[in-house]
């Protein structure tokens, strides 16, 4: 492993690396990591454009299974920016709390484009046009998980207000599926402000593991195919307590 880039910041370590090996992958891959090992996003140096994890797979199939002629997406989370990079024809406004993160995915990850916002991402959506997006794309997470204040019920509803008719709001999380009561509780709040909802899991091995999870929320049915969901199975998830400011 060859460290790039490595700085402390408010008790966090962030760090990009090379690395042979990923995921038991042989190869030559770049790394941008969070604490405890917490990997936010990867890229192989010998095809750059290649998504490498399953869930930004997932949600890239289920965008454009729902809505293939979608224009205009808003994500909170930057990471390296693979699903913006991967539509590069498509209108996207990033937001991103931590600017570091921004200055790693340009000097390391090749991020040129120029639709980055600085700032809390509820509350740059929250000064967003009435039904200006086709998607929301929610990836934000800090050490504790995704923070509170972008899965309670009134985050879900600005939203609602701020997809068109035919909108989707697109979640990625981590959690213990069918084990997880904080999971049951945001789907519970997201069917609250929708009236579709699905949960996807990506399945392990060890229930106990916490594992990338995708929840959806529109006003509409859903339609998608199974085999291009990069492993991700639809779930049931039971009844859970309303999350609100």
């Amino acid at each position: 492993m060859q460290i790039l880039f490595q700085e402390v910041q408010e008790n966090q370590t962030i760090t990009v690396y090379d690395t042979n090996e990923l995921y038991g992958e042989i190869g030559s891959f770049r790394v941008l990591e969070f604490e405890n090992e917490a990997i936010q996003g990867a890229m192989d140096l010998n095809d750059p454009t290649r998504i490498m994890f399953e869930y930004p797979r997932a949600i890239i199939h289920l965008m454009q299974c729902i809505d293939p002629a979608f224009e205009d997406v808003f994500v909170i989370g930057q990471g390296i920016g693979s699903i913006p990079r991967h539509f590069p024809d498509k209108r996207f406004k990033v937001a991103e709390l931590n600017e570091t993160v921004v200055q790693l995915s340009r000097t390391y990850f090749d991020y040129s484009l120029d639709n980055v916002v600085i700032g809390d991402g509820r509350q740059i959506l929250s000064g967003e046009e009435q039904q200006a997006y086709d998607f929301i794309i929610l990836d934000a997470f800090t050490e504790q998980g995704t923070p509170l204040h972008l899965i309670s019920k009134e985050f879900f509803q600005i939203t609602r207000d701020k997809l068109d008719a035919e909108g989707s709001l697109i979640m990625n999380l981590m959690g213990k599926g069918a084990n997880d009561k904080l999971i049951h509780a945001v789907h519970s709040t997201l069917r609250q402000v929708y009236a579709y909802t699905l949960a996807f899991l990506l399945p392990f091995d060890n229930s106990s593991d916490l594992k990338n999870m995708i929840l959806l929320g529109r006003n509409l049915p859903t339609k998608y195919q199974s085999r291009h969901m990069s492993g991700f199975k639809e779930i049931e998830l039971s009844e859970g307590h309303i999350i609100t400011d």
